[in-house]
């Protein structure tokens, strides 16, 4: 198993609640779908590997 790096993460209660009901929807832990999240981004940026031509 990867080893992962924790950290304490502050957010906006009424957004925490947002992202606990989209995670139910996607079979995901809050960790795991903010985690999820990131690297969806940091993919379609360009900043974790390529961007897929489609997704810019």
């Amino acid at each position: 198993m990867t080893k992962k790096k924790s950290f304490p993460l502050r957010m906006n209660p009424e957004l925490y609640k947002v992202i606990e009901r989209w995670e139910q929807d996607e079979f995901r832990s809050v960790n795991g779908h903010i985690e999820f999240l990131l690297r969806d981004t940091a993919k379609r940026e360009g900043k974790l590997g390529k961007p897929r031509k489609e997704e810019r």
